[in-house]
């Protein structure tokens, strides 16, 4: 039986801002306390859109490392590590490449998206057609059975479950797999179990998909079922074999509800960002020189809120009372712009503050990253090496 467990990654783009803090990492630090949890950096993936200029990547990488530990990511909870330190990771990615089709690849949604974005970098290479690919095996390899993702990523989480299903289809022979099988069916109790093996006829003897979705959810409801019998009954069930990959499932998480500072995406390409470990001066100085409602001019000129990027702010930083006390000032020209920014400033930096004091004793003293990502690639190693252990055992390749 496989425990539950998360993994996620980050491509390393440098100091991080409070969109991804309140897009990803918040979660992450949440999950460190509910799961195991192993957090990489995808040094790699970088390479996907800058390998003709990977300067950046390392300093990058330890400039991020710093940023999650500032943020609250514990290493004594959770296991933090470098993606080119697992080497497991591309050799996984080899041989899974060796059984993918192509055309699943191809029809990854952000594929041709990226492309059109990124026009004036020439992604025509295998390792950009690739990369949901290495990004399977990142996940794969730990055997993870959650990655938080927002909505646009489902489309990768669900062809690590396609290339997992198939990869245990080819390669899973289970010893006595069908008595095993029958066994945990018996595990469902009586009613469900006569359910699950009509439905399980029904889909393999008439293609009925709504008989397969119906049996998964199921499935997915059993309680008293152990993760190896819950993966043997959906291989049962589709007709497939051993789980030697487990399947993940996507663990939605709320998109940021704070904009850049001119009310688009937080980015550092629009140049419109709070960096975590921003000072007091510049936060403020930021804040204070945000756009506001077009409509107020002068500051005797009523405004609307709704038309304002700081109103989004308050939305995250300020309490029920000060977002009366802004909607009133501001729709009679009872309080000024700059009035109004002051609880953003003080939100932010209270925020802040606990960050800026945790990174200081990294800033001060670079080996205790170096210590606390030395010991996260050597755990993560353990738990790649015994995958493909049995990864190479099942497609020949433990030659002894």
């Amino acid at each position: 039986m496989y425990p539950d467990r998360v993994v996620s990654g980050m491509r390393p783009t440098g100091a991080m801002h409070l969109g991804h803090y309140h897009g990803a990492l918040k979660n992450w630090v949440r999950l460190q306390s509910e799961h195991p949890c192993l957090f990489f950096v995808a040094d790699w993936h970088a390479l996907t859109t800058h390998y003709d200029d990977p300067s950046i990547i390392e300093t990058s990488t330890w400039d991020m490392v710093i940023d999650w530990l500032a943020a609250g990511i514990d290493p004594s909870q959770a296991t933090i590590f470098i993606q080119s330190k697992v080497p497991e990771h591309a050799e996984l990615h080899l041989l899974l490449s060796m059984s993918t089709p192509l055309g699943w690849l191809e029809r990854v949604p952000t594929y041709k998206d990226q492309q059109e974005k990124l026009a004036d970098r020439d992604l025509a290479t295998y390792g950009f057609l690739g990369y949901p690919l290495l990004q399977s095996a990142d996940v794969l390899i730990y055997r993870a059975s959650m990655v938080p993702v927002g909505e646009d990523q489902v489309p990768h989480i669900e062809m690590m479950r396609e290339i997992a299903r198939r990869f245990n289809h080819l390669y899973g022979r289970e010893k006595d797999f069908d008595e095993k099988a029958r066994e945990a069916v018996k595990k469902l109790g009586t009613k469900r179990a006569k359910l699950y093996n009509e439905l399980r006829t029904e889909y393999q003897e008439q293609g009925n998909d709504d008989a397969l979705e119906q049996a998964k959810a199921m499935l997915d409801d059993a309680q008293n079922l152990s993760m190896i019998d819950r993966e043997r009954l959906f291989g049962y069930l589709e007709g497939s074999r051993k789980l030697i990959l487990v399947e993940p499932q996507a663990l939605l998480t709320e998109a940021s509800r704070l904009p850049g500072l001119d009310g688009q995406k937080m980015s550092k390409s629009y140049g419109n960002t709070i960096a975590l470990r921003d000072d007091r001066d510049t936060v403020t100085k930021k804040i204070r020189t945000m756009p506001t409602d077009p409509a107020r001019v002068r500051r005797t000129d009523p405004g609307d809120p709704e038309k304002c990027p700081v109103w989004q702010f308050h939305m995250v930083y300020s309490d029920q009372v000060t977002r009366d006390w802004v909607v009133k000032g501001c729709k009679s020209a009872g309080i000024g712009c700059l009035e109004c920014k002051q609880p953003v400033i003080d939100g932010i930096l209270k925020e802040q503050e606990p960050m800026r004091e945790r990174a200081q004793q990294y800033l001060d003293d670079p080996s205790l990253v170096r210590a606390i990502v030395a010991d996260g690639c050597d755990q993560a190693r353990k738990h790649a090496q015994e995958t493909m252990r049995d990864v190479r055992e099942e497609m020949g390749l433990s030659y002894n």
